[in-house]
């Protein structure tokens, strides 16, 4: 098993992971990238028109080995309206 860890930058900054996590295997990483990806974007997703939140991971010897990225984009097609 590798030590990889997530590193999130959601537009406020970098924050970088310190304990990170023993994976086995590509798809568990990726699964532990969209947790991530997902719980953030449930709870900071701005009431404005978009963001983009990014998680890097890497290994215990500090190599970047994914960068995943999850843009969030909205226009109102009809300005006139407020609801």
């Amino acid at each position: 098993m590798t030590r990889y860890f997530f590193d999130l930058n959601n537009g406020d900054g970098q924050t970088l992971d310190e304990q990170g996590l023993e994976l086995g295997s590509r798809d568990a990483v990726m699964q532990e990238v969209t947790r991530i990806l997902v719980d953030v974007a449930r709870d900071e997703l701005p009431e404005g028109i978009g963001t983009e939140i990014c998680v890097s991971v890497r290994t215990d010897i500090g190599e970047t080995v994914s960068v995943a990225t999850l843009t969030f984009r909205n226009q109102w097609l009809d300005e006139s309206r407020e609801t």
